[in-house]
């Protein structure tokens, strides 16, 4: 569903802030914003033709004097007033902006997932294709390459999808079905047996608590460790395709037996999920309890 955005105008912000000349008279704008250079005021300044003479009235000197300061107090408020008035930001500030980092990667690594160890944010690590592990020291500016000993016994081309950390805790998980653990941010990680039954890929994996996560397949299997991941407890019921010939399928006549992936999935922080096809034609949430 496209989502619609408002079409918004330059003229749409001239009624946010009055114009100058409806604060203050043309007389205000064009006056110096400095007093005369000379500290002196000549004689001929100081006559007041009004005035029948000097003994019935101010003196012309105190009166041109009374002058001045009325204008100095009136011009020190309209400058006042001027900086009140909000001025608009600078690009600068408002915009960041974005440097491209070059990575000791092969041209054809699809890059797939990042995280930055919480008590440490210049730590991080990048995951992709083709057994790709990447980390960081210096919050992102240089990555090189980082290999897992445990990954690379057997003779497989793992895709490490997704990665998380909960303190110095971290996840990876990664297909074919791969489970990695380190509890020293990274600088050493463990391989966790798993079982050769998982229904689907591993896609996600969330790292909860202490010695605790929940890890999500490509068929919607959601399964939950408290001990390090050397026991998981299921979750969910029933797989995606499941779920979608029991919804879908079973009302409708004549109809073929649905099958599907996931392909994204998200968490919230209190544990409910949403996930999108690999298709793109479906979506499916949960939360706990379901």
């Amino acid at each position: 569903m496209a989502m619609m955005t408002p079409n918004l105008q330059a003229t749409d912000c001239s009624n946010l802030i009055p114009s100058l000349t409806s604060l203050f008279p043309p007389r205000l704008l064009h006056r110096p914003l400095s007093l005369p250079h000379s500290r002196f005021i000549s004689k001929a300044s100081l006559h007041h033709p009004s005035s029948p003479s000097s003994s019935s009235s101010s003196p012309p000197s105190l009166v041109n004097r009374r002058q001045i300061i009325s204008q100095t107090a009136s011009l020190s408020l309209s400058l006042a007033t001027l900086s009140s008035l909000p001025l608009p930001a600078k690009s600068e500030e408002v915009l960041s902006e974005w440097e491209r980092v070059y990575l000791p990667i092969d041209p054809g690594v699809v890059l797939l997932d990042i995280a930055f160890v919480p008590d440490d944010l210049n730590h991080g690590f990048l995951l992709g294709t083709r057994q790709t592990i990447l980390e960081t020291k210096d919050g992102g500016n240089t990555w090189t390459q980082r290999s897992i000993p445990s990954a690379e016994d057997e003779d497989f081309n793992y895709r490490f999808n997704s990665i998380s950390f909960k303190g110095k805790e971290g996840w990876i998980v990664g297909k074919p079905a791969i489970l990695l653990y380190t509890s020293d941010a990274g600088e050493s990680w463990e391989r966790i047996p798993l079982s050769a039954q998982l229904p689907g890929d591993m896609v996600y994996i969330k790292a909860t608590g202490e010695k605790s996560a929940e890890m999500v397949t490509d068929q919607g299997a959601i399964y939950v460790t408290s001990n390090r991941g050397y026991n998981w407890r299921a979750a969910v019921q029933e797989t995606v395709s499941a779920t979608l010939n029991r919804t879908v399928s079973s009302g409708i006549s004549g109809a073929s037996y649905y099958t599907g992936t996931f392909n994204t999935v998200n968490r919230s922080p209190d544990g409910r999920y949403v996930a999108v096809s690999s298709r793109g034609n479906f979506y499916l949430t949960w939360e706990p309890g379901q």
